[in-house]
């Protein structure tokens, strides 16, 4: 069974139907001046309906058909714009506009080769919002693929340069996740 075909069967069982958005991302979105916003890996869309719900301008990337399917009933149902992309982000089949978005939020989904795009699709003065999974051998979180977790200080080196608005690596806020996180808001230098 493919990833994708595993997080379509997931999303379609209803596994992972979040709709409470990540404290950080509302947290920080209250503070916003709605513009045009990003949502990588958006799942079934709990930051994209947020975000749209505020005002700003949204596109959702998931690579799960289902996921997008559900992300559109519900912005149909609550008559909320968003666009919507089905692309497999580890495939390349979405690109970054370069300086395109004023916020970029990327959620509990790691891949490191996307970080330069990412960074280039923000906007000089515009925002990252990340939170991913960290590597973390306690008891009660299941064993994950490395290749997806972060090592300690590993997120905030993708962001040199930048200024950094808020950082914290440990347990998640988000009641929905038991893995450590690292999480950073990160602001593009403008000049």
């Amino acid at each position: 069974m493919t990833e994708k075909l595993s997080w379509d069967q997931r999303y379609r069982s209803g596994e992972h139907l979040l709709d409470q958005p990540a404290p950080l991302i509302a947290g920080v979105a209250d503070g916003l001046i709605p513009a045009r916003a990003l949502d990588l890996a958006s799942g079934t869309g709990r930051h994209t309906l947020l975000l749209a719900a505020r005002g700003w301008q949204v596109t959702a990337v998931d690579a799960s058909r289902a996921a997008i399917g559900i992300l559109e009933k519900r912005a149909r149902d609550l008559n909320m714009p968003v666009e919507v992309c089905v692309a497999d982000l580890e495939k390349h089949e979405f690109e970054i506009e370069p300086d395109g978005f004023d916020l970029i939020c990327d959620c509990y989904y790691l891949q490191s080769d996307l970080f330069p795009a990412i960074c280039a699709g923000v906007r000089p003065g515009g925002l990252i919002i990340a939170i991913i999974h960290m590597l973390d051998d306690s008891a009660d979180v299941k064993p994950m693929n490395p290749a997806y977790l972060l090592r300690s200080g590993e997120l905030a080196g993708f962001f040199a340069g930048w200024r950094i608005l808020h950082a914290r690596e440990g347990k998640p806020v988000d009641a929905l996740h038991k893995r450590a996180v690292a999480e950073i808001v990160a602001q593009r230098p403008i000049a």
